[in-house]
């Protein structure tokens, strides 16, 4: 089939090099974000689904809306049989949805119903979820409620972060769309409804959301931390500055008050509304990464101190 493939973040990258690599297809054009401001010197970059169609020799598309009228006189002219999506990161109206004449197949990563939404994943982690995946299914006008064509499965281990997770379904979700779009150019797949029930709603999570409140029990804050990572990234402030948390480990039987810090030369905890947290990486406001017992040695906590 002929492929206009969607897509923003690195996230997207291993579904754009399958379906590049299938010998089933053709990515004629890809639809990217347009290009933004990053880093500190906020220069201007080209979105990582970009770089690799660019790279590749096939057109990008960087519309500012999915309804510009000049994009969708593209759109139309490049006859695409289907467009795939993955974490394109903007809403498509009707008059884009309408153009494929096998529509728009998102490959969106949790087991709908569970988890429509922006964040699919980081609510899974902080939900504490023991399984979730990746679904491929039809763009609708309702968010992420369209018929279901498949679905892949991943255990959620206990250490896992959004990051680490949403890397494995990126790969196994790559192999899943492939298929997809193989069994709807067959004719051999159907999507059907999605279940009525066990809809549940995955919004954005912003830098507030990843304040860390230490007066919730250790289990919640291992999650929130883990679902944080790598982004917003979860924080707390120390001497009213702001502090990045990596992924922190639940220590049984070890209390101390929510935020108190108790320092050694061997690990640095820090208090919840259950059993102390042990803190690894973190990153103080303006400065690098370090271990949190390097972060301790240099700015040596008094016993009335705590995160907060």
């Amino acid at each position: 089939m002929r492929l206009v493939f969607a897509g923003t973040p690195g996230t997207a990258l291993p579904s754009l090099r399958t379906l590049i690599d299938s010998p089933r297809h053709e990515v004629v054009a890809v639809v990217t974000r347009p290009d933004a401001q990053s880093g500190r010197g906020r220069q201007v970059h080209r979105s990582p689904v970009a770089e690799l169609a660019e790279e590749a020799g096939i057109e990008v598309l960087r519309p500012r809306k999915a309804g510009d009228p000049d994009f969708l006189d593209r759109l139309r002219a490049l006859e695409p049989d289907c467009c795939p999506v993955v974490a394109y990161g903007a809403l498509l109206p009707q008059s884009a949805l309408d153009v494929p004449r096998h529509g728009w197949v998102n490959l969106h990563f949790s087991i709908l119903p569970a988890w429509r939404g922006a964040a699919p994943v980081q609510h899974a982690v902080l939900h504490g979820d023991e399984i979730t995946g990746a679904t491929t299914f039809r763009i609708v006008k309702e968010l992420d409620a369209g018929p279901v064509y498949g679905v892949v499965t991943e255990e959620i281990r206990p250490g896992d972060t959004s990051g680490t997770l949403l890397e494995r379904l990126s790969v196994s979700g790559a192999g899943l769309l492939a298929a997809t779009l193989d069994g709807i150019e067959d004719g051999t797949l159907e999507a059907r409804p999605q279940p009525a029930d066990g809809v549940t709603i995955a919004p954005k999570i912003n830098v507030e959301d990843a304040r860390v409140a230490w007066d919730k029990p250790a289990m919640h804050v291992d999650r929130l931390i883990r679902a944080c990572t790598p982004n917003p990234g979860a924080w707390a402030t120390f001497r009213g500055q702001r502090v990045k948390l990596g992924p922190v480990r639940p220590v049984p039987g070890e209390r101390l008050a929510p935020g108190e810090i108790a320092a050694t030369k061997a690990r640095v905890l820090v208090g919840t509304a259950t059993d102390a947290v042990e803190l690894g990486e973190v990153q103080p406001q303006g400065k690098r990464l370090m271990e949190a017992v390097e972060w301790a040695r240099g700015v040596r906590p008094e016993g009335s101190e705590i995160f907060e």
